[in-house]
């Protein structure tokens, strides 16, 4: 079982399922396509999924180069913190924005160390 693709999987969609709360704010509150603001609680979806399709686009590429060099079973476990920072994030945004840090901080640190663990797992390999 390649847990790393699973998390991978994982993370896309719960992308798609904030895509789909954007979405269903955006009928509750009356928010006209292409408005991105109108109603607070809409914008607070809005930003929460925007915010996620920014870490995802770093948190990707790195889970899935950090696969290559170290063992599938500890980058998943790292990958796992960053979605669960994500509901954290995304529940706390939407209670009080003012309350994100924590969730922001589980799942960017995650995206910062699978980062870190490619490129060194990339240098190490080209010197051995």
């Amino acid at each position: 079982m390649n847990y790393v693709h699973i998390v991978a999987v994982l993370a896309i969609s719960q992308f798609i399922y904030l895509a789909i709360m954007v979405g269903r704010a955006r009928g509750k509150y009356s928010i006209d396509a292409p408005a991105t603001t109108g109603h607070e609680m809409f914008d607070r979806a809005f930003r929460i999924q925007m915010n996620t399709l920014e870490q995802l686009v770093c948190f990707l590429p790195a889970l899935l180069l950090a696969d290559v060099y170290w063992p599938g079973t500890v980058i998943a476990a790292i990958g796992a913190v960053y979605i669960v920072g994500r509901v954290l994030y995304a529940s706390s945004y939407t209670k009080d924005p003012a309350t994100r840090a924590l969730g922001f901080a589980l799942s960017i640190m995650p995206t910062f160390t699978l980062l870190g663990a490619a490129g060194l797992g990339a240098v190490l390999a080209g010197v051995a």
